[in-house]
């Protein structure tokens, strides 16, 4: 496999407190790759690390290139896009606004157009001219993965984008990441269900205190009930 995104002895801090434990984590071309666990436990930091926003050490590779130590818009630039957990919309801009505002300066012909995103979430389209702000949660979602998506990455690391969502809205998210897959786009989910993380997965990871403590395939996560036990279940 070759892999797009490759993390090796991932170490991050907030301030004097250690998060991350010396991570390794892979995610291929093309692939989706879902990382689970507890709040708490570091999922966010690491996407957050690889995107440039938290202090951290070790090695971060994205297409070949060491990207540790660059800034977060230096890293969106090389196609790595990044869906915080909060939505991180323009409430005051229209929703056609903000997703203008998601491509990539002189780039003309990305793989994602207007049309593109209307195509996949027509509730968009029905409300490309009203402010971001009015939408609902789950509109928001959508909008947010589809203004990152304006940008042309080649892998899109996304962190929990179903959470406070409806089940039929889940079931779009989940439907939507694998059109994702089917136009070239790696994907690394952050994500709590794990249903959806079972079902749309090539392979997982799960994180407990600061560090992977499993790596494997769908099948053999269903498989290992003491993991998911001790690492997932409430």
């Amino acid at each position: 496999m070759s892999a797009i995104l490759d993390i090796q002895n991932l170490h991050a801090y907030y301030g004097k407190s250690h998060v991350l434990h010396g991570v390794d984590l892979q995610v291929g071309r093309g692939e989706i790759v879902s990382l689970l666990g507890r709040n708490g436990v570091g999922r966010s930091t690491l996407v957050k690390a690889a995107m440039g926003q938290v202090t951290a050490s070790g090695a971060v590779r994205f297409k070949g290139e060491d990207i540790l130590g660059l800034k977060a818009f230096q890293i969106a630039h090389r196609g790595l896009g990044y869906v915080p957990e909060n939505r991180d919309i323009f409430p005051t801009l229209t929703v056609e606004q903000n997703l203008i505002l998601g491509r990539k300066k002189n780039v003309q012909s990305g793989r994602w157009s207007l049309d593109d995103m209307y195509r996949m979430f027509p509730r968009l389209q029905e409300r490309r001219q009203v402010a971001a702000g009015v939408l609902s949660g789950g509109e928001q979602q959508m909008l947010t993965l589809c203004r990152t998506l304006m940008g042309d990455p080649d892998l899109i690391m996304i962190d929990e984008p179903t959470e406070g969502l409806a089940p039929k809205i889940v079931a779009l998210v989940a439907h939507y990441l694998l059109a994702l897959k089917e136009r070239g786009v790696s994907v690394l989910l952050v994500e709590q269900k794990l249903a959806i993380a079972l079902d749309i997965s090539q392979r997982v990871y799960v994180m407990g205190r600061g560090a992977m403590v499993f790596e494997g395939t769908p099948e053999q996560l269903r498989a290992d009930a003491g993991v998911r036990r001790e690492w997932l279940e409430v």
